[in-house]
């Protein structure tokens, strides 16, 4: 903390030192800068950067697709398969698609989205609510978020250990 002071003066003590003069803030009223050397500076800024790249986990929808006339052996196992995704992270985009007459009875299709839906309530929330588009009826679920302090706590091997303060 060398203080307010004119930029050519912070200049010439940065040249002295052989670093630069980079402004940190520039939106500061007086702008804050730093002495430091600019060239390492961008590069642990990249490495900042990539590891927060490499950490971030990128989300994708999957589809599945049913029929009204879908049955209950493939309907458990396209739920398997919901669960899976949801378990990776992934978010489920259900589609149920109405072909010749079925489209004169929508309200089955409907329901078999209700019923999937509540088969699955306990694993994912749902994004999107159930819509008609054309002769497709759909809806958007996502993995079940944990709440503020729900995290999973470490298991619990059976070992306990008081650590006391030392009295003399």
């Amino acid at each position: 903390m060398l203080g307010v002071m004119p930029t050519s003066q912070a200049q010439r003590m940065a040249q002295d030192q052989g670093l630069d003069l980079v402004e940190i803030t520039p939106n500061a009223q007086p702008p804050v800068c730093k002495i430091m050397d600019y060239g390492k500076f961008r590069y642990e800024e990249s490495i900042k950067a990539k590891k927060a790249r490499k950490a971030q986990k990128v989300q994708q929808v999957k589809e599945i697709k049913f029929h009204p006339g879908t049955d209950v052996g493939d309907l458990k196992h396209k739920l398997t398969q919901i669960r899976g995704f949801l378990a990776d992270g992934n978010k489920v985009k259900i589609s149920l698609q109405f072909r010749g007459r079925e489209n004169a009875h929508r309200d089955i299709g409907e329901d078999k989205i209700a019923e999937i839906l509540g088969m699955l309530a306990d694993d994912c929330t749902v994004e999107q609510a159930p819509r008609t588009d054309g002769r497709i009826h759909s809806c958007l679920i996502g993995p079940k978020r944990a709440g503020k302090g729900a995290q999973p706590r470490p298991a619990d091997n059976g070992i306990r250990i008081n650590v006391s303060p030392k009295t003399e």
